[in-house]
């Protein structure tokens, strides 16, 4: 009977110690791992969360960038109308902007990436919300090679980062893109693979993969072919003065998965 009731008393001071660390983690503002699980995801996992209204009625887009390297109002606006034509949001989009001081590690690797986010992000899915982590970076990418830079990359599945040092540097030239066309191009690129695109989440209705650089568009003249994410060949595709827009083939998959 004594041992019953001291393995009672221990089984009550762990529930009471369980709670309480609980309590701990709300009232300081902190956000579970449980509850940030569905934001890190693989690349393309939520494409259907974000093309159709079934789970998700809104998007939450929040933009954090080094002070200094803020994106120009422009680019964020056509980010904006870009997603506003391809998903089906009954509630919206809504769009939150803050900076932080520079986290002094450039060049930065796809691990200091995901730390800068882990450290940083304050919003996550909630019901009928799916968020998106957006960073502007000061700097560049430990993976620049001397033929090419790279621009940005989605690394999550609502996770990017924008290289905007690297995009700055690249619009310095008074004959060569505006760095708010350089930005969209990028941007909605790298928002194109949260969506799925190419072959990433949202199946091919076509065949239209590029078998030299997969999970990108074979058509130069798409948002989703290769060079938008590098230095190689970008001016191409933005000397027409305006960002590149997406093929026929690229809505075409997104539309079959709940996409407009």
């Amino acid at each position: 009977m004594l041992k019953r009731i001291i393995l009672i008393g221990i089984l009550t001071v762990g529930l009471l110690l369980s709670c309480s660390k609980e309590d701990t983690v709300v009232s300081n503002g902190e956000i579970p791992l449980s509850a940030k699980q569905a934001n890190l995801r693989v690349t393309g996992s939520s494409s259907n969360d974000f093309l159709s209204d079934a789970t998700f009625k809104s998007v939450l887009l929040e933009v954090v960038y080094v002070e200094g390297f803020e994106p120009t109002a422009a680019a964020l606006n056509n980010l904006k109308t870009f997603l506003e034509a391809r998903l089906n949001k009954s509630s919206g989009i809504e769009i939150l902007m803050r900076s932080i001081p520079p986290p002094g590690n450039s060049p930065y690797t796809n691990e200091e990436i995901r730390a800068i986010e882990d450290a940083n992000r304050r919003n996550y899915n909630v019901p009928n919300q799916i968020a998106v982590w957006a960073f502007f970076a000061d700097g560049s990418s430990a993976d620049n090679t001397t033929n090419s830079v790279i621009l940005g990359t989605a690394y999550r599945n609502t996770s990017f980062v924008i290289y905007e040092a690297t995009i700055r540097s690249l619009t310095t030239n008074p004959f060569g893109p505006s760095r708010t066309v350089l930005e969209t191009a990028v941007t909605n690129h790298e928002f194109g693979h949260i969506l799925g695109l190419t072959n990433l989440g949202a199946s091919l209705q076509t065949n239209h993969e590029d078998p030299a650089n997969s999970k990108h568009c074979v058509n130069d003249k798409c948002l989703m072919y290769f060079a938008a994410e590098t230095s190689q060949g970008i001016g191409d595709m933005v000397s027409g003065g305006a960002a590149p827009g997406l093929d026929a083939d690229c809505i075409a998959d997104l539309r079959a998965n709940g996409g407009k």
